[in-house]
């Protein structure tokens, strides 16, 4: 039971074993990576909405609510800045999705990089 919406947990709490993020951080899947260290990774999102689309992470499997309270968030927000100042010199957005109704479709907890034109009130 979900403390705060009286309702059932979120399936997207689901495990490491089905998560593709997770899968392209130990090279089971393909993805393009522009950043990673012991802590952290930055892939290219395969949908393309907007010109940059990125996906900045931990290289370990914790849910998006955790990520937000856990001490490596800082310096995921650090290499979040400073990968959308580098591909999007002219402005980004960093954006989370929690929830089903806030349109997360991944359990590994992640930040995305938006960027390359004019987003708009709304992306």
């Amino acid at each position: 039971m979900n403390i705060l919406s009286g309702s059932q947990p979120h399936p997207l709490s689901g495990s490491l074993d089905d998560c593709v993020f997770c899968d392209i951080i130990t090279g089971k899947a393909q993805g393009i990576v522009h950043y990673r260290d012991d802590d952290l990774i930055v892939i290219k999102n395969r949908l393309n909405w907007v010109p940059v689309m990125l996906l900045a992470m931990p290289t370990t499997h914790i849910s998006q609510d955790d990520l937000w309270s856990s001490p490596m968030f800082s310096k995921l927000t650090e290499v979040a800045l400073e990968m959308g100042h580098k591909f999007c010199p002219n402005g980004f957005r960093l954006l989370s999705n929690f929830g089903s109704e806030g349109l997360q479709s991944q359990s590994h907890g992640h930040l995305h990089v938006l960027g390359g034109m004019q987003l708009g009130l709304y992306v």
